[in-house]
């Protein structure tokens, strides 16, 4: 039998999505790979993956077609995506980012420069908070290395980019979907992903038990950050908060809604 090749990130925001494709009645039916957004990205480009689960940015920057229904969303605080300061927000001149995801990068572009007034520099940096605030004003940490960061016990101003997309728009903030390049088998792959993410829906209190201390967090904040903070359902709140994020961001050019 033919098998999916498939593309994920190995976050623990994504594990729900990809429950089924590791543990459940889809494993069977998939080459699941699992890596940084960016790497993921990479392999839908190239063909490696047919699908993936894509930073937005990407699937604007190349012209990916989207597999509705589901991703990873927020509505306010994300928790996951984290910017740091020594100097007041309106002061950065200079950021260090993690790189891995270009739609965490053009988001605090976004939030810097329309609700603080400021578009610094940016520089991809490995997320190490503090050699990133040695080098920068500012220092932007996503996925799994900014939930053992306790923000609020650092010396430095913080924010929640989640929380101040809500704050500037209102709406969801939608950070990956399921996408892979136009004319795609999207039945047998719409299949496939809704069924996975339901067997992990299903399974949930055992992704939390199973996952918390290979991340490094407790069991409290796994379980708060699946069941509160990530959302995994795309309906038409988050289709205009993606429409509007690519406006704000730029990339409306290439995206495919």
């Amino acid at each position: 039998m033919l098998k999916y090749r498939v593309g994920a990130v190995g976050y623990l925001n994504t594990t729900p999505l990809v429950w089924g494709m590791l543990h459940g009645p889809q494993r069977d039916s998939v080459e699941l790979s699992l890596s940084i957004p960016a790497i993921c990205a990479e392999k839908v480009e190239s063909g490696a993956s047919q699908i993936g689960l894509v930073p937005v940015a990407e699937v604007a920057r190349q012209g990916l077609e989207i597999l509705p229904g589901l991703g990873i969303s927020c509505l306010g605080a994300v928790r996951s995506i984290l910017l740091f300061s020594r100097v007041p927000f309106k002061e950065i001149r200079t950021l260090a980012a993690d790189a891995s995801s270009r739609t965490s990068v053009q988001l605090a572009r976004v939030i810097l420069r329309e609700r603080y007034g400021v578009e610094p520099s940016i520089t991809a940096q490995q997320p190490a908070l503090t050699t990133m605030m040695e080098q920068a004003d500012a220092a932007l940490i996503i996925g799994d290395p900014a939930l053992v960061i306790e923000p609020e016990k650092t010396p430095y101003h913080w924010l929640d980019l989640g929380e101040e997309w809500h704050q500037l728009t209102n709406l969801p903030m939608v950070f990956a979907v399921w996408a892979g390049k136009p004319n795609l088998p999207t039945r047998g792959l719409s299949e496939l992903t809704r069924g996975s993410y339901e067997f992990g829906k299903a399974h949930l209190s055992g992704i939390i038990a199973s996952e918390y201390t290979k991340r490094g967090i407790s069991h409290a904040l796994a379980d708060e950050y699946l069941r509160r903070y990530i959302r995994f359902e795309i309906g038409q709140s988050e289709t205009r908060g993606l429409e509007t994020f690519f406006e704000l961001a730029g990339l409306t050019e290439g995206a495919r809604l």
